[in-house]
C-alpha cells in the first residue's frame, strides 16, 4: 500500500562518532602504563572500560620497585605474596608498613613508587638511654611511632643506627628528625618546653654515614631551631645493584665533654630517595 521505509543508516547519514567505550580495554591498558599512578586512578573513574584496564597486572608491576618481592617478603607473610593482585600490592605498599617489632616503617611514594624508610629512636643505639638521669622515652602524637627519646642532660651524646636492606638502584639521602624542646598540648594548643635546652651553641653536632660498599659522608651543624621538628641531613649514598644487600651505618654525635647539653628530642632516622624534595618529605 505504501512505499517500504528503511530503518537502516543511509549513505548520506553522518558517520557515528567513536566513544570512549568503543576503545578496546587492552589498548587503554597500554596507554595507562605510561602514566603515573595518581593519573591512572583518576582515569579509572571515567567508565567501565578504563576501570577494568586500570587493574591490569602488567601496569602495576611496571610501577612497583624491581625488588618488590623482596620487600613483600620482608614485610608480610607468604600468603600475602599470592593472594594480592599487583594493583593491591602497590596500594598496600603505599601505606606505612611497620616491621621489626614496630620499630621501623616502609612505604612507597605514591607518585613514583620510590622506597622510603623510617627508623624509630627505639631502634637506635643511644648512649645512656637506660639511665633516667639522662634520657627518657616520652609519648607524643608528633611522631609516626608515637614515642621519642628525650635528652634531659648529658656530657657525651652518641646516637648510632644500622640498617641492612635491598634498595632499588638510585641515590638516597639519610636524615635525622630532631627537635630542641619538649612539645605538648595545653588547652588544645601546642606548647614547647625549653627548660632543658642548653649546650648546642658551643660546638656543632656531627652527622656521619657509611655503607658496606665503602661510601662515606660527614656533615655537621649547630642545632638552633627551638620548638620545631627539623630534618638534619646526614649524607647521601648510591645504590647500583638492586639485588645486593647494603648495610648502612649512621650516627649523630656531640662528644665534647667540656660542657653538657640537653633538651633534645630524637624522633627517628629517615631514608628517602634524593629526588624527594623537602616539602614532599613533610607529607610522607
Amino acid at each position: 500500500m505504501g512505499a517500504n521505509m528503511s530503518v537502516g543508516v543511509s549513505d548520506t547519514d553522518p558517520p557515528l562518532k567513536p566513544r570512549l567505550d568503543d576503545i578496546p580495554e587492552s589498548c587503554v591498558a597500554l596507554v595507562l602504563m605510561y602514566l603515573d599512578p595518581p593519573d591512572i586512578c583518576r582515569l579509572a573513574r571515567l567508565n567501565r572500560t578504563f576501570r577494568g584496564a586500570s587493574s591490569a597486572d602488567f601496569i602495576w608491576e611496571s610501577k612497583l620497585p624491581p625488588n618488590y618481592l623482596y620487600i613483600m617478603e620482608r614485610l608480610f607473610d607468604e600468603e600475602a605474596l599470592v593472594k594480592f593482585r599487583k594493583k593491591d600490592i602497590y596500594a598496600r605498599l603505599c601505606r606505612p608498613n611497620s616491621f621489626d617489632n614496630g620499630t621501623k616503617e616502609l612505604w612507597l611514594e605514591k607518585s613514583t613508587g620510590d622506597v622510603c624508610v623510617a627508623i624509630s629512636s627505639k631502634a637506635l643505639r643511644i648512649t645512656g638511654i637506660d639511665d633516667r638521669r639522662y634520657w627518657k622515652h616520652i609519648s607524643t602524637e608528633e611522631s609516626r611511632f608515637q614515642t621519642v627519646a628525650y635528652l634531659q642532660q648529658i656530657w657525651w651524646l652518641e646516637v648510632d643506627g644500622e640498617f641492612e636492606f635491598q634498595f632499588p638502584a638510585g641515590t638516597y639521602s639519610l636524615f635525622f628528625r630532631l627537635q630542641l624542646g619538649k612539645s605538648s598540648k595545653r588547652m588544645g594548643r601546642r606548647v614547647c618546653d625549653s627548660e632543658h635546652i642548653h649546650g648546642w651553641d658551643i660546638k656543632p653536632v656531627r652527622f656521619q654515614l657509611t655503607t658496606s660498599d665503602g661510601q662515606h659522608a660527614v656533615s655537621q651543624c649547630y642545632l638552633d631551631n627551638h620548638g620545631n621538628w627539623v630534618y638534619y641531613h646526614a649524607g647521601d649514598f648510591v645504590v647500583r645493584n638492586t639485588n645486593a644487600l647494603m648495610k648502612i651505618n649512621f650516627s649523630l654525635t656531640q662528644i665534647d665533654c667540656t660542657h653538657t647539653k640537653g633538651g633534645l628530642c630524637v624522633d627517628s632516622a629517615f631514608i628517602y630517595p634524593k629526588s624527594v624534595g623537602e616539602e614532599a618529605r613533610l607529607f610522607l
